[in-house]
C-alpha cells in the first residue's frame, strides 16, 4: 500500500512551473522612441498646417497626437512587461498580452525552421528576433527584441532540440 503524497501526477512525475525569461528593456526603449518619432512631428505638422489654413482655435487638434503619446507610454511598457517565454523539455512556451493574454506552446519536434532577424532599427538598439517557423502555419511563433547573443543561443538550442525531437518521425 502506498502512503505517499504524490497526488494526482503521481509519484514517479513531478510538477514544475516553467522558468520565464523577460525581454531585454531595450526593445521597450524603441518602441517609445518609435511612438515618440512618428507621433511628436505629426503633432507639429497638423499644428502648423491647421494653424495656417484653418485658424488658431482649429490648431488645437495637434493636440491629439501628443495624447496618443501619453496614452501609448505606459500601455508600451505594460506590453512588453507581458511578453515572456520558457524552455520546458518537450516545448517552448511564449506568453504575452495585457487584455487579451496569449500563451503559444510550441514543441520542439514541430519545428521545422527558427530564424534569427534584425532589421537596421533593431540592429541599432542591440536587438534581434527569433522566429519559429513549425509544421502547422497556425504554431508559428515569434519572440522579438531578443540580444543577437540570446538570440543565437535559443536559435541553436532550439534547432538541436528539433532536431532531436523530429528524428523519430
Amino acid at each position: 500500500m502506498d502512503t505517499g503524497t504524490a497526488g494526482p501526477a503521481g509519484p514517479a512525475r513531478e510538477q514544475t512551473e516553467p522558468v520565464w525569461t523577460g525581454l531585454p528593456r531595450g526593445l521597450l526603449k524603441l518602441r517609445r522612441l518609435l511612438l515618440v518619432v512618428w507621433l511628436v512631428p505629426l503633432a507639429a505638422a497638423v499644428g502648423i498646417l491647421l494653424g495656417l489654413f484653418a485658424g488658431p482655435a482649429w490648431a488645437a487638434f495637434a493636440l491629439l497626437p501628443l495624447a496618443v503619446v501619453a496614452w501609448g507610454w505606459p500601455v508600451l511598457g505594460r506590453n512588453w512587461r507581458s511578453w515572456r517565454y520558457a524552455e520546458r523539455a518537450d516545448d517552448l512556451l511564449i506568453s504575452r498580452g495585457v487584455l487579451w493574454r496569449e500563451e503559444t506552446v510550441v514543441p520542439y519536434g514541430r519545428m521545422q525552421l527558427v530564424e534569427v532577424t534584425s532589421g537596421p532599427v533593431e540592429r541599432r538598439f542591440g536587438l534581434a528576433s527569433v522566429q519559429l517557423h513549425t509544421a502547422a502555419a497556425a504554431t508559428d511563433a515569434c519572440i522579438p527584441g531578443l540580444l543577437p547573443e540570446e538570440a543565437e543561443r535559443l536559435r541553436d538550442r532550439l534547432t538541436e532540440l528539433g532536431e532531436a525531437r523530429s528524428a523519430g518521425l
